[in-house]
C-alpha cells in the first residue's frame, strides 16, 4: 500500500498526519479565540431565542427591571438538568455547567403571572407568549402553573415561539443575572 506523503521543513510526513495537525491547529485557534471573547465579556449566541451572533455582557449597576434584556445563569434545579438532557440548554461556564441564557425580564418580584393559553402579567397580556404543548421532537412540555413572582426572582421571556423560558420553568433567582445583553454583531433568522 502506497501512502501519500508531503514534505514539511525537509521532513516527509503522511498527508493524513498533516491534515490532522492542521485540524488540531484550527480547533486550538478557535478555542483560544472564544476564551479571549469571554474575557472581554463577549458571547456567541447560536440559538434563535434572540438574534444570532456576537453579544456583549454590559454591567448592571441596579436591580433588573421589566424590559431589560439580560444574560442569566439558569439555577441548578432538577427541571434545568432535564432541560439540559433534552438539549434546551447548552453547556457553558455557569454553575451546573450551563451556558447563560439571553432573555428579557418581563416581571419582577410581587407581580402576578397567570397562564391560560397565554401569559398575563398583572392583568396585561404578554404578546407572543403562548406556551407550546410539545417541543420540536414531540416531547410534552409542561407550562408553569402561574402565581406571584417571589422576592429576589424574575420571570423571563423571549418572543421566539419555541424559546425555553419562564413559561415552562417559572421565575428564577435574579442573583443569576450576569449583566445586560447588548448586541454587537447579530442577525435575526
Amino acid at each position: 500500500m502506497i501512502q501519500e506523503a508531503r514534505s514539511i521543513g525537509g521532513h516527509i510526513f503522511p498527508v493524513a498526519w498533516a491534515r490532522g495537525t492542521h485540524a488540531i491547529s484550527v480547533f486550538v485557534g478557535l478555542a483560544a479565540g472564544l476564551a479571549l471573547l469571554h474575557q472581554f465579556g463577549l458571547r456567541l449566541n447560536l440559538t434563535p431565542s434572540e438574534p444570532i451572533g456576537l453579544w456583549r455582557i454590559a454591567p448592571l449597576d441596579r436591580q433588573a427591571l421589566a424590559g431589560a434584556r439580560v444574560f442569566i445563569c439558569p439555577p441548578q434545579r432538577a427541571d434545568m438538568r432535564e432541560a439540559r438532557r433534552r438539549g434546551y440548554l447548552r453547556p457553558g461556564p455557569c454553575p451546573g455547567g450551563y451556558a447563560p441564557l439571553i432573555k428579557s425580564v418581563v416581571a419582577t418580584a410581587g407581580q402576578t403571572i397567570k397562564l391560560s393559553g397565554v401569559v398575563v402579567i398583572d392583568g396585561a397580556l404578554l404578546e407572543q407568549s403562548r406556551p407550546m404543548a410539545a417541543d420540536g421532537r414531540g416531547r410534552p412540555l409542561t407550562a408553569w402553573p402561574g402565581g406571584p413572582v417571589p422576592a429576589g426572582q424574575v420571570f423571563l421571556h423571549s418572543p421566539f415561539e419555541a424559546s425555553f423560558d419562564s413559561r415552562y420553568f417559572g421565575p428564577v433567582p435574579a442573583s443569576g443575572i450576569l449583566g445586560l445583553a447588548r448586541e454587537v454583531a447579530t442577525y435575526a433568522p
